[in-house]
């Protein structure tokens, strides 16, 4: 799909607001921008919700050439795309879900210079298509996730080593690095392993204080799967996710949550690539509350409105675990981040171990398993526990985690009634005219429903929220909004006004 404006435009600013409906840029964002635009490397630490996608996708309606994005996430591939499109880019994606004609159209179109955006799988990158894509002009090369390259990253992709070569290949281009999570050790293997030379960067804070953290020792007496029940309940109508260690967990929890009348489905690579992806699809479409999943579902998630993040069973490092909490909240808005741990789950991970070959990186993996453990059973806050992992240091978060404002397990599921939000910064305050906002939810779902994409796709709940609470009463009100852009505005506009407008559009 390469629909879209052809315009090309100058300045960051103006592509800011005229495309994506924002008025200002995040922190670091701008930096990178910059960067990257007078030809520097840049590598971007750029924690989940912060807006990684904007330092590419900005330049992509500047630069002469199309924008070449490497990201792992073949399932999410389609719906990134869509979303460009949607927003007036020009996009396409080179993955192994195509086929042989859509392969052809997709070259030719970049061949013809139709494409700003071009997203392909590092395992896709053959000899010939490196031929390809050199004889196409590209202008930056941005590699998403780029702790993948890393064997001493916590999610090591052996594909990710092809990237090798790519910056002189296609002409010293710049190239562009991106990660939510990386120690400094990583960080030195990406720019090795990219060829990345006197980069720019920027790392972003990695406090994120719309995520109230509590953290639970298993055993005493408690009923695990109780406590996994009893947050999903006082989410009510809201979406989450519950990650497991194993694959059987994954199962056993799905079937033991329906049987308690949550609408739940399960993801891990046991299951069929349809499986999978219906799974993914459904909680992508809010046709599910809950996802239950090994760390195979989620990297890169970009539905902004899970609002609880539950692990069953501990993670296998403090990164694994700052990513996957990251899936919750990306809106900004107050999610509940729930772990239950033991070292009976520590222990569990050692068995992965056992065939591990490299005996230097088996210890690395032990070593990261225990430091989590230490963690969460210490007495230290646990936001600044855990940016101190990243070499940030912060003082006590005060309002969000069980160590400073006691938010224990037992507080949570004996919640009832609506979820309060959190703005960061701010006092805990309710969504303003909630039957409005419930409204515009089930309006966006039919126009996604119809469009046949995510809901998030047409508008985050942030920018429902902001319509709730504002209620625009004509296009130029509505425009006004931030993350409504004159693409989408086009598209879904008069919908929106005619429900905010109790039916008639003025």
């Amino acid at each position: 799909m390469v629909e879209g404006s052809t315009d090309r435009l100058t300045d960051p600013d103006d592509v800011l607001r005229s495309v994506f409906g924002y008025a200002e840029f995040r922190p670091g964002q701008r930096k990178v921008i910059d960067a990257v635009l007078a030809g520097r490397d840049c590598i971007g630490l750029m924690p989940t919700g912060a807006g990684k996608s904007l330092t590419f996708q900005v330049p992509a309606k500047i630069l002469p050439g199309p924008v070449l994005v490497i990201s792992p996430l073949i399932s999410l591939m389609k719906d990134q795309v869509d979303a460009l499109v949607r927003t007036g880019f020009r996009a396409a994606l080179l993955n192994s879900t195509l086929d042989a004609a859509g392969r052809r159209a997709t070259l030719e179109a970049l061949r013809r210079g139709e494409i700003e955006l071009l997203y392909v799988a590092p395992e896709s990158l053959s000899d010939w298509l490196r031929d390809e894509l050199a004889r196409a002009g590209i202008a930056l090369v941005v590699v998403d996730e780029a702790h993948c390259i890393s064997q001493w990253g916590h999610d090591f992709r052996p594909a990710y080593r092809r990237l090798q070569g790519l910056k002189a290949l296609f002409g010293d281009v710049p190239i562009l690095a991106l990660t939510a999570t990386a120690t400094r050790q990583v960080v030195g293997d990406i720019l090795r392993q990219l060829g990345m030379r006197k980069p720019d960067g920027f790392k972003g804070s990695f406090f994120r204080p719309n995520l109230i953290i509590t953290a639970h020792k298993k055993g005493a007496g408690r009923n695990t799967r109780r406590d996994v029940l009893g947050v999903i309940r006082a989410h009510r109508g809201e979406r989450g996710i519950v990650y497991c260690l194993s694959r059987r967990t994954v199962d056993e929890t799905t079937l033991w949550l329906r049987q308690q009348g949550v609408v739940a489905l399960p993801y891990h690579a046991g299951m069929s690539d349809g499986d999978r992806a219906a799974s993914q699809n459904a909680f992508a479409r809010d046709e599910c509350d809950v996802i239950v999943a090994t760390v195979a579902f989620g990297m890169g998630i970009d539905k902004s409105n899970v609002r609880f993040v539950v692990h069953r069973d501990m993670p296998k490092s403090i990164e694994g675990w700052y990513q996957e909490i990251g899936r919750a909240g990306r809106d900004g808005l107050e999610s509940q981040c729930v772990v239950l741990y033991s070292w009976a789950d520590v222990l569990g991970y050692d068995r992965f171990l056992q065939d591990q070959t490299d005996p230097e990186l088996a210890a690395s993996v032990k070593a990261k398993t225990r430091a989590l453990f230490e963690l969460l059973d210490g007495p230290r806050c646990r936001h600044q526990a855990l940016t101190a992992y990243f070499d940030e240091r912060i003082a006590r978060c005060g309002t969000c985690c069980d160590r400073c404002c006691g938010v224990t397990v037992d507080a949570i599921v004996q919640r009832a009634g609506p979820v309060k939000r959190r703005i960061p910064g701010e006092h805990a305050v309710e969504i303003a005219n909630p039957d409005v906002f419930d409204r515009l939810r089930a309006l966006r779902k039919r126009l996604a429903d119809a469009d046949g994409v995510p809901a998030y796709i047409v508008f985050s709940d942030a920018v429902l929220r902001q319509m709730a609470e504002r209620l625009p009463r004509d296009e130029q009100e509505l425009l006004a909004i931030s993350g409504v852009g004159p693409a989408k505005l086009e598209r879904w506009g008069a919908e929106f006004l005619r429900e905010l407008n109790g039916g008639a559009a003025r």
